[in-house]
């Protein structure tokens, strides 16, 4: 079985990049017996002048988007897609427009410990957010996050209490962007193929298979 590492560059106040989560998860399961899958999420901000304080979420985004009517039909669509795949959106209850380089500092710290436990901090981090309104910002919020993924709470409270790794953070971002990446979610296939945006299960499933076929192939060429 051929195994394929896709780095996730996405922001955890991305509803498209929780919808992609969710779709690339079910891709993963399509092809689980025929295509080895590892998962590395990557860190990105959509919103680099959030403070860590916060500001009021939705008269940011209506100022953003052009009037509270346009918001209110694109998270319509957003809460549609999201049901069709058991994502269950409640914008209503975000109350912070906060900054996520801490959030991407926890992720960072997870995927020391392993991909599996970096998935579930990921997981916890979209649905705090986007279901259940929390302040992702909040030092107390993502301890709770973290001690329930399986880190250590007191570890995770003394390094977020300092300026561990927030530098290391930035300049991965700061690569994603001198790469090209100006928009998320931006999945990066073995390094080498890039597909960008929230894509169907299928066009991901899809994905998976052609380049383990070449890789594939390409191993065959190599004997």
């Amino acid at each position: 079985m051929e195994r394929i590492t896709i780095d996730v560059v996405s922001d955890v106040v991305c509803p498209w990049c929780y919808l992609g989560k969710a779709r690339l998860e079910l891709a993963i399961a399509e092809v689980q017996d025929e295509v080895g899958v590892t998962v590395n999420w990557r860190p990105y901000r959509l919103d680099p002048d959030a403070t860590s304080d916060g500001t009021d979420y939705r008269s940011h985004l209506i100022a953003k988007f052009g009037g509270a009517e346009r918001l209110d039909q694109m998270q319509d669509t957003l809460r549609e897609h999201g049901r069709e795949i058991g994502v269950n959106f409640q914008f209503e209850n975000i109350k912070v427009r906060a900054s996520t380089l801490d959030a991407h500092r926890l992720l960072h710290w997870a995927r020391i410990e392993g991909n599996e436990l970096q998935d579930r901090v990921a997981t916890a981090l979209f649905k705090g957010h986007f279901e259940d309104g929390l302040n992702i910002a909040d030092h107390g919020v993502l301890v709770q996050i973290a001690e329930a993924s399986g880190l250590d709470p007191a570890v995770i409270g003394a390094l977020l209490a300092s300026d561990a790794d927030k530098d290391t953070v930035l300049e991965e971002i700061e690569s994603a962007q001198k790469m090209g990446v100006n928009g998320v979610p931006f999945l990066i296939f073995d390094g080498q193929y890039a597909v960008s945006g929230a894509q169907k299960p299928d066009v991901l499933a899809s994905a998976l298979r052609d380049i383990a076929n070449m890789k594939a192939e390409a191993r065959k060429g190599m004997i």
